[in-house]
């Protein structure tokens, strides 16, 4: 039985289903993401979307394992997966929570490392690098097993939390990446994490039917943590812990472009003596739009630069069709950078033509008042 394929298609269903249930309950309580001079929406949002995500996720899941769908996997890997959505669980509770009450980062933080910590103990832990051209290769992390992977599960959890700021963004950025972990996993012989991806790939696309701009809903801090985390899992879970050079690269590389972005708002925050957590517009979609891209093609250019960098993984992993994949994507990018080079000469040019009409002398307020 096609246990991946009813596990992408039955979580889409549901957040499809389940996805207006929430937008209408949100609306009648209030929970709605208010605009303000940070962020780019013009009206209030509900934004508890993040709900319907993650139960489109559990609900497939365990769907497939009451069909039996895990009969077929060792008890350690069927553990593993449990460990990925007890923890995807609670992170989304920690941010519904704060959609709900604000919580402080501090607080936020603390809870998250205790969720990860739990995770570690159920063997969702990276307990081992290998790195290329040094021998021994593989690298035993020991003692350092813990904080490494706090640092991967947390960190990860948050970058995609980062990327939630323009419509679509964070749910097309995971569904591409899902959909990448679910390939390569099925070629490197991981089927838990496979179908862990195939479930969170089919709520993250559903619920772009929503989120996509205009966006008629957010998934708010819970839809975008469990995200975050399950993504995070999968990549400990069924590729860092194959014992080949290109499995520990390619969680990476296929969330290369949230975490780059992350890394690089957060250093640029602490060089500025900034708390890590504080809000600023310094992301890669803030500054894009800066640049006089739509919200729309924004998001556009980054699914592009997504899709690249997981066809380049897919290609590295040595997945059949991968290569080609890659030059698809390639040319996909291409062009996504030729468009939005051509929009931001063209509104620099706008900008210069404004800019010259405001500069136009003014009429002398004492020889009007004359004539008058």
């Amino acid at each position: 039985m096609p246990y991946h394929l009813v596990a992408f298609v039955v979580a889409a269903l549901v957040v499809l289903v389940t996805t207006p249930i929430v937008k209408k309950i949100g609306l009648k309580s209030g929970y709605v993401d208010l605009p303000n001079p940070r962020k780019v929406h013009s009206r209030p949002m509900v934004r508890l979307g993040g709900i319907s995500i993650f139960l489109g996720s559990l609900t497939a899941l365990m769907l497939v394992w009451f069909a039996g769908g895990f009969g077929y996997l060792p008890p350690p890997s069927e553990y593993e997966i449990w460990g990925v959505t007890f923890g995807g669980l609670l992170f989304f509770v920690i941010g519904l929570l704060d959609d709900l009450f604000t919580l402080s980062a501090k607080s936020r933080l603390v809870m998250q490392l205790g969720v990860a910590t739990m995770a570690w103990t159920m063997g969702v832990r990276i307990e081992f690098f290998t790195v290329p051209f040094i021998e021994p290769s593989l690298i035993n992390l020991g003692l350092w097993s813990l904080p490494v992977t706090l640092v991967w599960l947390v960190g990860m959890t948050n970058a995609i939390n980062f990327t939630d700021g323009l419509d679509g963004l964070a749910a097309g950025i995971s569904g591409i990446a899902a959909v990448v972990m679910l390939i390569t996993s099925l070629f490197m012989n991981q089927p838990a994490a496979a179908i862990l991806a195939a479930a969170l790939a089919g709520g993250a696309l559903g619920f772009l039917r929503y989120n996509f701009n205009p966006a008629q809903i957010f998934m708010g801090d819970g839809g975008a943590y469990f995200l975050g985390f399950t993504l995070a899992g999968i990549g400990v879970i069924g590729l860092v812990k194959t014992v080949t050079t290109v499995a520990v690269v390619l969680p990476f590389l296929i969330l290369a472009v949230p975490i780059l972005d992350t890394s690089t708002v957060v250093a640029n925050r602490l060089l500025r003596g900034q708390s890590p957590f504080a809000a600023d517009k310094r992301h890669l979609h803030h500054r894009l739009l800066d640049a006089g891209l739509s919200q729309r093609r924004i998001v556009l250019f980054i699914y592009a630069l997504t899709f690249w960098v997981g066809s380049i993984a897919m290609a590295y992993a040595g997945v059949p069709w991968g290569k080609v994949y890659a030059v698809i994507a390639t040319l996909l990018l291409v062009y996504a950078c030729w468009q939005a080079l051509k929009r931001v000469v063209r509104s620099k040019k706008q900008l210069k033509i404004e800019l010259s009409k405001t500069d136009q002398p003014l009429s002398d307020p004492v020889s009007d008042q004359d004539s008058l």
